[in-house]
């Protein structure tokens, strides 16, 4: 199995991608790059490659249906518009955020308010571009193509996440202490690059909780929610330790799951 983790920026220079290779009791990093392009995204997928994404997939339904009535001047569908905190905290979030805030005990950055929304802007255009490359895209992670949130999945995990971002000193303990926890994963000669670029050591993670997503270790939308996530996006936070990823693909749910989704795309497991 390969999973393929994007830290998507705005732009190219920060955007950054790492592939890991999962074998018999073992995972190798064998690509770690930042300054990554679309057509470079898409062709690393190929026809084997599980793909997760730093980056919302969508925007809350009810924040696109109030643009499209304040646009038009006719009145929006969830009512009187008073411009309020309480009633925008509807436009803010997805019903997804929803979930993370519950999971992990934090909102994360609304794409409608925040720059985030600069980058989803660049992850739509990513994702018909490998819609068109014929790569199967659900939003909702029923498919190859995942959501994913490295920070969340760090904190579930167990790692203290304090300041990661913008200190090379906590990357490098928390790289020290992944390495410490699952000897079994071999992040080769990209230590230092991971260690320098939050964006190098994002892309990392987000390649480790694709692997979480690709064999069904994560919490999926309810029948309630599935229509919602295919517009919005769903976040896909890990289920289990960090440490169960390596025999995760071993377990007889993980092997439903992988055969079904393939079965989905038209392959062979």
């Amino acid at each position: 199995m390969r999973t393929i983790g994007v830290d998507l920026a705005a732009g190219v220079p920060g955007t950054a991608l790492a592939e890991i290779h999962w074998g018999a009791g073992t995972a190798r990093l064998a690509r770690l790059e930042v300054g990554v392009e679309d057509a470079a995204i898409v062709a690393s997928v190929g026809d084997d490659g599980w793909l997760g994404l730093d980056c919302p997939l969508g925007w809350p339904d009810a924040f696109v249906d109030f643009v499209q009535a304040h646009h038009s001047g006719s009145e929006p569908a969830l009512g009187a518009v008073d411009g309020g905190a309480d009633w925008r905290r509807g436009l803010v979030y997805r019903r997804t955020d929803v979930a993370v805030r519950e999971r992990i005990g934090r909102w994360p950055l609304s794409v409608s308010t925040d720059r985030l929304g600069v980058t989803a802007l660049r992850g739509a255009g990513l994702l018909r571009r490998l819609a068109d490359a014929g790569f199967p895209v659900d939003r909702a992670g029923q498919g190859r193509l995942f959501e994913v949130y490295p920070g969340g999945a760090l904190r579930i995990w167990g790692f203290d996440t304090t300041k990661y971002r913008v200190d090379a000193t906590r990357r490098a303990v928390l790289l020290e202490t992944l390495g410490e926890r699952a000897p079994w994963f071999d992040v080769g000669p990209f230590a230092s690059l991971a260690t320098t670029s939050a964006d190098a050591f994002d892309a990392l993670i987000a390649a480790l909780a694709t692997r979480a997503a690709a064999v069904g270790l994560f919490l999926r939308p309810g029948p309630e929610d599935l229509d919602v996530a295919r517009r919005e996006g769903w976040v896909v936070l890990p289920e289990g330790e960090l440490e169960g990823l390596i025999g995760a693909g071993s377990s007889p749910g993980a092997r439903e799951h992988f055969a079904a989704v393939v079965e989905d795309e038209g392959g062979a497991p």
